[in-house]
């Protein structure tokens, strides 16, 4: 191949805006493909929910009450009980190092669902348990299927500090979960 064949190919290669497909879906930015990509958070009213870890947050009484979609959409966390033998999303977190490697069911709501990303379904579950600090959502990993908005109840091994490269890390992750949806 000569330099000018290089060269020409080079220029070509500019021209053209890759598209990234996983799972059926496509996008220009391949972050948003990943299972761990998460749009901002719009609250009751279209505001903001308080920052993370703010004092506002900490004062917010109604984070609990209901969780809002990666689209705005709210779900309603309320009168989501412990599942039979099972932990709260904010129990988890709190045991966590005692709970790793362990089998472990939680009840809650699906508030975001990817489905097909590295073989597996990702579930995002809340119960209302936990604040608004980052640990109010538990990422599940699954073959099953559920889809935003049902109650489900999810069984299965807690692992911790998981690594998935390009940024995505997961401090707690419930692994190949059963998912029952009620």
């Amino acid at each position: 191949m000569s330099i000018r064949t290089l060269l020409a190919a080079a220029a070509c290669a500019a021209l053209i805006t890759p598209v990234f497909v996983v799972g059926g879906a496509q996008a220009a930015d391949p972050d948003a493909l990943l299972p761990g990509h998460q749009q901002p958070v719009i609250g009751a009213g279209g505001a903001p929910h308080a920052a993370v870890g703010s004092a506002a947050a900490a004062d917010d009484k109604a984070w609990h009450a209901s969780a809002a979609t990666a689209k705005g959409e709210e779900i309603d966390l309320g009168g989501i009980e412990r599942a039979e033998g099972g932990k709260t999303v904010a129990e988890i977190f709190d045991g966590k190092t005692e709970l790793a490697g362990e089998t472990v069911a939680v009840r809650g709501k699906v508030v975001k669902s990817n489905n097909a990303i590295m073989g597996k379904n990702w579930l995002h579950v809340r119960d209302g348990s936990a604040a608004l600090t980052g640990e109010n959502d538990l990422t599940v990993t699954t073959a099953g299927t559920a889809k935003v908005g049902d109650t489900v109840v999810v069984t299965g091994k807690l692992a911790l500090d998981q690594e998935f490269g390009y940024g995505y890390s997961y401090p707690v992750l419930l692994e190949d979960a059963a998912v029952t949806v009620e």
